[in-house]
């Protein structure tokens, strides 16, 4: 706007002062000409008078002169110079030269003076004196007048013309500045400046908005980008430690394993070698095959968890629920701790509840998961510690609750404790440290239970709580009591064939056979065992499913066949998955044992009255 209103103004001043200046020598021009041509007119019309010496006449030529406004005095001068006639305005007092001065135009004050010399016939006869008014300034005073009066005009109109252009191009080009300004201090890429005219302004606008939008988009792009750019970072740098630390766990998984074998089988060979040694004496021989005994359940043990790892990797961890009660699962799980209680004479206090609490659950992995918790806490509990073992209903659902006063659960393995191979490092138990599975295997058979368990730990040094819960099942209604078992033929002393390609496996459950009464015949492979049964007509066939040259199940199918589909048929293996399990069943066989093999199922199943041992559904597979 001042810029505008400046450039107005200096226009306007230029104007004037050469406006003026022109209007000054045109004024001086025409009053000159205007002059001339009246003193000429003077000339000729005073000649006469001149020259017949008739000064009446030449004062009426003058009197003439009034008609002229601008003209204040005249008069005629004789060839000498003398005074022949006068004239002047009313009102007026005029000094008349005393001469004739030089001829030409002569202003002085405001009047402006002319001589012009009468000739006639080309005889100069005399002059003509004219003075008339000379108003140059108060003409220059009313142009500056009108002047100034069109300045102003113009300068308004400059000024309304820069708001016009403020409000149709300055405005818009601030907006857009404001807006660049604030999206470079703020970072902000979803500010726009507002369109507010339809012609190039509003095109540039648009340009910018249309510039900002890209930009803003290439902003979001490469924001998206980055982000997942660090996202991917975050995951390979978390990849990358959780292998570590899957390393570094299998590491110590492996030594810890190495570590848990050895333990049972060094007090295992000891033991051996003082049944071996000549003249021991009996009591000997009987603490040597407890020591055995116990060592190889320990083993077992460790077989089971591992299996276990394994099916909970391939997602193959299976239950058979039941109703159940409660109070049976956990007293079969304290039977199972009892000597690690009594090794550490550690005390432990049990609470069960008051009535029969049902659950829907398989007793044998429920009653694992509380012997796991229950082993877990004998271990981190020193040598006369507190275990308690609490069981109650809340709400609804069953909760199981087993406290210790041992060395507690730190900080930074709390949140994970639940993991496979985890163990606290902070925590010294070189004595028995395991595998690091029981926790992880607890957890995962809870969660197949459909219940939860968690754990809680104030710190170093204060102990632990284990809680489980579970949703509790009516009470199922009362059953007859069944009539008691007859005895007769079904608990007779039966012939087996027993066929295993493992000979120390096969020698020792024959040993085991034979103790119960039964005639055993054994084999180690199939075709021997073929010819064998014709001869010997068993009533029991115990088939290894990996034998060589034929596996367990062609052979049952061919012993079937030969001697008769009411053949007792057990599959004893080392596989024991549900595939295996299914294979079995199609096959003929009516159980399905897993080694190591538990003395007390093949009773079971020596012992089940006859009416049991027939084909049977494969759910029903041991």
């Amino acid at each position: 706007m001042v810029i505008t209103i400046v450039t107005t103004f200096a226009a306007l001043l230029v104007s004037v002062v050469a406006l003026l200046s022109y209007e000054a020598r045109q004024y001086r021009e025409f009053l000159v000409n205007d002059l001339t041509s009246q003193a000429d007119i003077l000339a000729v019309n005073t000649a006469p008078a001149l020259a017949f010496k008739d000064p009446e006449a030449a004062d009426a030529n003058l009197a003439l002169l009034a008609n002229r406004s601008g003209i204040v005095a005249a008069a005629i001068y004789t060839l000498d110079g003398s005074l022949f006639a006068t004239y002047q305005r009313a009102g007026r007092e005029v000094q008349f030269p005393a001469s004739v001065r030089s001829r030409g135009p002569q202003v002085e004050e405001s009047d402006l003076k002319l001589f012009h010399p009468v000739i006639s016939n080309g005889e100069p006869l005399g002059t003509v004196f004219l003075q008339a008014k000379y108003e140059l300034a108060g003409r220059i005073r009313d142009y500056l007048l009108i002047l100034g009066g069109i300045m102003a005009v113009s300068l308004l109109v400059s000024a309304l013309l820069s708001l016009w252009l403020q409000g149709t191009v300055t405005r818009p080009i601030l907006a857009v500045t404001n807006v660049a300004q604030k999206i470079v201090r703020e970072r902000d890429f979803m500010l726009r400046a507002p369109r507010t005219t339809d012609d190039e302004i509003g095109t540039l606008v648009d340009a910018f908005n249309a510039m900002l939008a890209e930009v803003s988009q290439r902003q979001q792009d490469l924001e998206e980008s980055n982000l997942k750019l660090k996202e991917e970072s975050d995951e390979r740098r978390n990849a990358e430690t959780a292998l570590r630390l899957a390393d570094q766990r299998k590491d110590e998984f492996l030594a810890t394993l190495a570590h848990e074998l050895r333990n049972p089988l060094a007090p295992m060979v000891n033991a051996l070698t003082l049944m071996e040694a000549p003249e021991s004496p009996p009591e000997t021989a009987r603490t040597a095959r407890a020591i055995i005994g116990r060592q190889l359940s320990h083993m077992v043990r460790l077989v089971e968890d591992l299996l276990d790892v394994s099916r909970i990797s391939r997602g193959k961890l299976t239950i058979r629920k039941e109703l159940i009660d409660l109070g049976s699962v956990m007293k079969s799980a304290v039977d199972t701790v009892r000597p690690l209680l009594a090794a550490k004479d550690q005390s432990l206090s049990i609470s069960l509840p008051e009535h029969a609490v049902h659950l829907q659950a398989d007793p044998v992995r429920l009653s694992q998961v509380f012997s796991n918790l229950l082993n877990n806490a004998t271990k981190y509990t020193p040598p006369s510690g507190r275990i308690s073992l609490t069981g109650e209903v809340e709400g609804g659902a069953a909760c199981v609750t087993i406290t210790d006063s041992g060395k507690g659960i730190s900080p930074a393995t709390l949140p994970v404790m639940f993991e496979m191979f985890v163990q606290d490092e902070h925590t010294d138990l070189r004595g028995q440290p395991g595998l690091g599975v029981g926790l992880a295997l607890a957890k995962r058979l809870v969660e197949l239970h459909g219940g939860t368990i968690q754990a809680d730990s104030e710190g170093a040094g204060r102990g632990s709580t284990f809680r489980v819960r579970m949703a509790v099942e009516d009470a199922p209604a009362a059953a007859p009591e069944a009539p008691p078992p007859e005895a007769g033929a079904d608990y007779m002393r039966y012939r087996i064939l027993l066929v295993d390609d493992n000979v120390d496996f096969a020698t020792s459950l024959r040993a085991l056979l034979e103790n119960l009464g039964h005639e055993v015949k054994v084999t180690h492979d199939a075709p021997e065992a073929l010819a064998v049964a014709a001869g010997f007509r068993p009533d029991f066939a115990f088939l290894d499913i990996g034998l060589p040259t034929m596996d367990g199940y062609d052979l049952a199918r061919r012993l079937i066949r030969r001697l008769s589909p009411d053949l007792n048929l057990v599959a004893i293996s080392g596989w024991g998955q549900k595939e295996d399990r299914r294979r079995a069943s199609e096959a003929g066989f009516a159980w399905y044992l897993v080694k190591p093999v538990d003395l007390a199922s093949i009773r079971s199943i020596l012992e089940s009255p006859a009416s049991d041992r027939r084909r049977m559904a494969p759910g029903a597979l041991m």
